[in-house]
């Protein structure tokens, strides 16, 4: 699946003239699912390194996890959860919703981001701005 979600972001960026290489990418939730604080067996992790090697700009957010953790199986780097801020949303080029944490305000995130992917149906009730969604 993580090959899957890769090539629907890929061909989301295209269609907005924007490769994958050097784009800013804020993956949302690494946790291992909605709500809890295990990382353990999360497949975000390997999303995330498929597109670090693909060159992305890669960040994340997620508060059951505000520091990425040594994982054996998983070579990333170390990083940190960033605040999602309205300016830090309009500087992504794209969000990607891996884990639907109840925490988040799927409103004011696809409000202020140029596009998101959903790989979770999360943002299945959000009104406006549609166009900016694309499901995964």
């Amino acid at each position: 699946m993580p090959e899957y979600v890769i090539s629907q972001l890929m061909e989301f960026l295209n269609e907005e003239g924007k490769a994958l290489r050097g784009s800013k990418v804020c993956l949302l939730g690494v946790a291992y699912k909605k709500d809890v604080d295990d990382p353990r067996e999360s497949p975000s992790f390997v999303l995330m390194e498929h597109m670090l090697a693909r060159g992305v700009e890669l960040t994340y957010n997620d508060q059951h996890v505000p520091a990425l953790p040594k994982m054996r199986h998983h070579d990333l780097p170390a990083m940190e959860s960033q605040e999602l801020t309205p300016d830090f949303l309009a500087a992504q080029d794209c969000v990607l919703i891996a884990t639907d944490h109840s925490a988040y305000d799927w409103d004011f995130i696809v409000e202020h981001s140029e596009f998101v992917l959903d790989t979770r149906n999360a943002t299945k009730n959000v009104s406006s701005g549609r166009e900016k969604i694309r499901k995964a």
